[in-house]
């Protein structure tokens, strides 16, 4: 798996017109899936994303971590992370895992945030999505855990 994490003083993501997830302050997780992961992976940057500390302590230092500054996540799912752009001018895409396994990933990616008591938002998987965003810092972390190359 590999997500893009963008700390967010607001996020959102719409379908067909309508909201339908939005936070305040806390992660936009952008998340993609390759063949070959496993629940594992799901748990070890669902680990990661709410202990990470990239956000500012009284001194103004990347010092606290989701659950300190209590905030919320909106996770998307986003095959388009594991795109190979080493050859040719289109992406491939052979690294990113089937839909059946994707969506089953994206969501406990999901669940192991929220098991650890942060408020989760969430796209609507392989829709056509806009998400907006503001972006604090600007702070983005790309985190990767996948046995597949992209």
């Amino acid at each position: 798996m590999r997500i893009v994490l963008q700390r967010v003083t607001a996020a959102s993501v719409e379908v067909e017109g309508k909201i339908v997830g939005k936070i305040d302050h806390g992660l936009l997780a952008l998340v993609g899936v390759a063949h070959a992961d496993t629940d594992d992976e799901a748990r070890w940057l669902a680990d990661k994303t709410v202990e990470l500390r990239i956000f500012p302590d009284d001194q103004g230092k990347m010092n606290r971590s989701l659950i300190d500054v209590g905030g919320s996540a909106l996770v998307i799912s986003q095959f388009t992370l594991l795109g190979d752009c080493r050859k040719g001018r289109r992406p491939a895409f052979t690294a990113a895992g089937h839909p059946e396994l994707a969506n089953r990933l994206y969501l406990r990616f999901a669940e192991f945030i929220a098991d650890r008591g942060v408020h989760v938002e969430q796209g609507v998987f392989a829709a056509d999505m806009k998400v907006s965003l503001v972006n604090d810092g600007p702070v983005t972390m790309v985190i990767d855990r996948t046995h597949s190359t992209a």
